[in-house]
């Protein structure tokens, strides 16, 4: 049931005047239930209990930690239909895009609970003391990875489950003994709910703290700034737009104590087709990629925005048979009328802009807040002249750039902004040829994809899921993967500490017997 009220950690609260309602884009009609956006009382309560839940759940053990997480994916699953025809109601999004994404989240929080079963992931480090060592004694240090504290994380517009209340940035901040505040996505708020209350039942089930998890309403940005700039956040996991991530990031900077932003924001995903590749290729890459640009409407943060390529009678044919194979595609719905909005503005300035040819565009009758896929294509030098075309149409855009040669070709990679993803279109022997150009596309992307489509992020210890600014804040760290829990923790060391009064971890015992890092060698025996 969807109450329209915030999770102050285990209790419904409703005190804030400002209501709102959640938007059917498919109906193009009100979904029906009130929702409250949280008070500033309320918010002071979700942190408050949040910051002394942390004195109890910092010290939890990674069995406990991880009967809680395999408890939220239970209680999500227990949902059901209604968490499925809720999420579809408040994207227009199709039950298999919803039941796919809910899969991804379950799988995510059982990774994390597999992770901190294990406990090695704290990356504990032994270095013994060596009294007699000259001119000065060695001490005996010991190093492991802490939770930061309570986090807040942003729900994310296009993906209200994976990259939302108990999405990625909640799991790995959970897992890794942070309490977590998440400021809801106004788009789908009744998603949001359910699984916060599924989140919430889970921990009064494991016996979590009080506080260990908040949700909190906003239809506006006032209650996310004063999340941001409270003084008892330690970090903020942010999933959107260039703008917003960059505001809270300033903020955070801003604040009498610096906290970190972990925001994954936009990208272009520039694809690039070498010329023997087009030769052999070209007819079927049209095909796959007119099917990569417009999946999921085109709301994906790996949609291939940019298409490169040598100029050629095979890149002239490229251009054409992807402009006719994208008009056999239907349109499909946009999460929500202010989404389409932007698309739709965001597409007519790119097209006014100088030299840029609109190849093809659908133009056959749609329903309300249903996308028309756009090709368009530029000379590499107008492009390199014009910095308004770097800039992400997020949904199903995307421009060809005829370059004069691959020199011209690798000055264009060299002048992007940072980005998710690169690809690279080639046969064997042109990745040799061409080395220079795959150095140049690894120094602005976090992940190349080689002979394939960049839509599609799967979920694993090798996945690197951010890159240079601006597509993350911060290139060292994954969005995606039992690695992006290292964005919610620091190293901390204990210097000649009494045996019995260390972390288990890093006792000589070694009772968690995990890895290791013992006077330079890795092992999970006792010392």
């Amino acid at each position: 049931m969807i109450t329209g009220k915030n999770y102050i950690g285990n209790s419904i609260s409703a005190k804030g005047s400002i209501t709102f309602k959640t938007f059917n884009p498919l109906l193009n009609a009100e979904n029906d239930p009130i929702f409250y956006e949280a008070s500033n009382n309320e918010l002071e309560d979700a942190i408050t209990i949040a910051s002394n839940a942390f004195k109890i759940y910092r010290k939890t053990s990674g069995k406990q930690k991880a009967l809680f997480l395999n408890t939220i994916a239970d209680e999500i699953l227990a949902l059901d239909d209604l968490l499925i025809k809720t999420y579809c109601s408040e994207t227009g999004l199709p039950e298999g895009r919803a039941k796919g994404e809910r899969g991804r989240t379950i799988g995510q929080l059982r990774n994390f609970a597999s992770l901190v079963h294990k406990g090695s992931w704290v990356e504990a480090s032994i270095d013994s003391a060596d009294p007699e060592r000259t001119p000065a004694p060695k001490p005996d240090l010991r190093k492991m990875l802490i939770p930061l504290g309570p986090i807040v994380v942003f729900g994310a517009s296009n993906f209200p489950l994976a990259y939302s209340t108990a999405g990625g940035d909640t799991a790995a901040a959970l897992a890794a003994g942070c309490p977590v505040i998440v400021k809801s996505h106004p788009m789908h708020a009744g998603t949001g709910e359910l699984v916060a209350s599924a989140i919430i039942k889970a921990a009064e089930k494991t016996g979590m703290p009080n506080g260990i998890f908040s949700n909190l309403n906003s239809s506006g940005i006032q209650v996310g700034l004063d999340l941001v700039q409270h003084s008892k956040i330690k970090a903020v996991g942010f999933t959107g737009s260039i703008k917003a991530g960059r505001a809270l990031f300033d903020l955070a900077a801003q604040r009498e104590e610096p906290i970190p932003v972990f925001a994954e924001m936009g990208s272009v995903n520039p694809v690039i087709i070498l010329p023997e590749a087009l030769q052999r290729n070209g007819k079927s890459l049209s095909k796959t990629y007119a099917a990569s640009i417009t999946l999921g409407t085109g709301q994906f943060c790996t949609n291939p925005g940019l298409i490169l390529g040598v100029k050629s009678e095979e890149l002239s044919a490229f251009i054409q048979d992807l402009g006719k194979e994208i008009l056999q595609i239907h349109p499909s719905v946009m999460l929500h009328p202010n989404i389409i909005g932007a698309y739709e503005a965001n597409k007519a300035e790119a097209i006014s802009q100088p030299n840029l040819e609109v190849v093809t565009q659908y133009n056959g009758e749609v329903q309300p807040n249903f996308a028309k896929q756009m090709i368009t294509t530029v000379e590499g030098k107008a492009f390199l002249k014009n910095t308004r075309l770097y800039q992400e149409v997020f949904g199903p855009f995307s421009m060809v750039i005829q370059c004069e040669n691959i020199h011209q070709l690798e000055e264009i990679i060299s002048s992007l902004e940072g980005q998710l993803t690169g690809t690279i279109i080639a046969e064997t022997n042109e990745i040799e040829i061409h080395s220079k150009i795959i150095a140049t596309l690894q120094n602005r992307v976090g992940r190349i994809i080689y002979n394939g489509v960049p839509t599609g992020v799967e979920v694993s210890p090798s996945m690197v899921h951010g890159g240079p600014y601006p597509s993350s804040t911060d290139s060292r760290f994954t969005a995606v993967g039992i690695n992006s829990i290292k964005r919610w923790v620091r190293p901390f060391s204990f210097q000649d500490w009494p045996n019995h009064l260390l972390p288990d971890e890093l006792k000589n015992e070694n009772p968690l017997q995990i890895l290791r890092t013992v006077n330079g060698s890795q092992s999970s025996e006792s010392i």
